[in-house]
């Protein structure tokens, strides 16, 4: 079982993948629209490297 949770605002998000790029795990993809998605949730370690990163404060991990 995972032991974090990846929350993501799409409503915030700009498209610009810099999480995409960053996560050492994949946890992140894009949608149709280019959009980041977490689409590996449970292999999130927490490094928190997408949290620090977003320039539009979408993303949020937190510990179960």
């Amino acid at each position: 079982m995972a032991k974090y949770q990846v929350l993501l605002n799409k409503a915030l998000c700009k498209s610009c993948e810099i999480c995409v790029e960053l996560c050492p795990k994949k946890v992140f993809g894009r949608d149709k629209t280019g959009k980041a998605e977490v689409v590996n949730a449970d292999n999130c370690i927490g490094c928190l490297i997408c949290e620090e990163h977003c320039p539009d404060f979408c993303i949020e991990v937190r510990e179960k």
